[in-house]
């Protein structure tokens, strides 16, 4: 392990090996996106409605914001992380993608999240990745396009 913040993609052998599990993720808390916030992040994204249909999982040290109570979910993460940090498109091929990654730092809190709700700053949270392993990768450059305002089949 590095002590700097890398982040690298691995093959997908290796990564179903290590991270397939829930269990593999940091942190003393391990729950999933509910659906309700898995159809908001789409709509956030711009993304057609049931493009996502693997669990979103999250853990860290507490899943509810500190203020409000409210489950932190990759709605949170992904809408703390568009101010600025990252694009929808990068954002949608993350988690539709074939591709996977991993940071390769032991896992400190991530940094800027808010919870969507109340505005609070999120600390504690370890890992959030989603198991996508069934998606229809052929139609990803579709939902891309569809995404931007193109008129990709539905």
């Amino acid at each position: 392990m590095t002590a700097q913040r890398e982040t690298v993609q691995v093959d997908h052998d290796l990564f179903r090996a290590v991270y397939d599990s829930p269990a593999s993720l940091p942190g003393r808390h391990r729950w999933t996106t509910p659906e309700s916030d898995v159809r908001r992040l789409e709509k956030l994204l711009g993304m057609p409605a049931r493009s996502i249909g693997a669990p979103l999982w999250v853990s860290g040290d507490e899943p509810d914001c500190p203020k409000c109570r409210r489950r932190v979910t990759w709605y949170d993460i992904v809408s703390s992380a568009l101010s600025g940090l990252h694009d929808k498109a990068m954002i949608a091929t993350v988690i539709l993608g074939e591709r996977k990654y991993v940071n390769t730092e032991i896992p400190d809190a991530i940094a800027g999240v808010r919870c969507s709700d109340c505005h609070t700053a999120i600390d504690g949270l370890r890992s959030f990745k989603c198991h996508n392993w069934a998606y229809a990768f052929e139609e990803l450059e579709a939902i891309r396009e569809r995404m931007a305002g193109g008129l990709a089949p539905t």
